[in-house]
């Protein structure tokens, strides 16, 4: 098989559907086994690589899809008038980060970390499509279990989440106990 001949198949596969498509249908697609699918994606790759091109290949998980570089962004939103997109707020970060980390987790769970109710922030993030449901626990009142989107991995230019860093080990975390042994006492202030 001439694996020239498909690199066009895929490629309009992937422009046509605007979503990730996962590797398994892009072969029944383009009629290419894995290997081959394999081939025609590093060569997209190399082909979107290069300066003169304002599309990239991103890879998510076992799913491909074509989006815009990132530099021209600006240039996207002013011609297509895209509002601004919104900063995350702390609180969205610290509740993406700990779901991330421990998915599927429950708005409960997020709580318990947190320490407050992140009800509102969970909802929010599942609205802005990086958060979904990930099915119903078997525990009393079968509460929702959550999980990070594609749209989480794109948002954060991940290919998967073994690509996020991982977390530190506890001996280099700080503990409070430390920080108040360290601490100057109350008089000793002024000496």
């Amino acid at each position: 098989m001439d694996i020239q001949t498909k690199i066009p198949v895929v490629e309009a596969v992937l422009f046509a559907s605007g979503e990730p498509i996962d590797s398994e249908r892009l072969c029944e697609a383009a009629d290419l086994v894995k290997q081959e699918l394999d081939e025609v994606i590093a060569e997209l790759e190399n082909k979107y690589s290069k300066p003169d091109s304002g599309i990239e290949l991103l890879h998510l998980n076992d799913s491909y899809q074509l989006a815009t570089k990132q530099q021209y962004a600006p240039c996207v939103k002013s011609a297509l008038e895209i509002k601004k997109n919104s900063q995350l707020s702390p609180a969205a970060l610290e509740t993406l980060t700990i779901i991330a980390y421990n998915q599927p987790v429950t708005k409960g769970f997020v709580e318990n970390v947190r320490g407050v109710d992140s009800s509102g922030v969970v909802n929010s993030l599942v609205e802005k499509d990086l958060l979904a449901e990930a099915g119903r626990l078997d525990l009393p009142g079968r509460p929702i279990a959550y999980k990070t989107t594609d749209n989480f991995l794109r948002a954060f230019r991940l290919s998967s989440l073994k690509d996020l860093p991982p977390l530190p080990e506890q001996t280099e975390q700080i503990t409070i106990d430390e920080i108040l042994e360290n601490a100057p006492q109350q008089g000793e202030e002024n000496e």
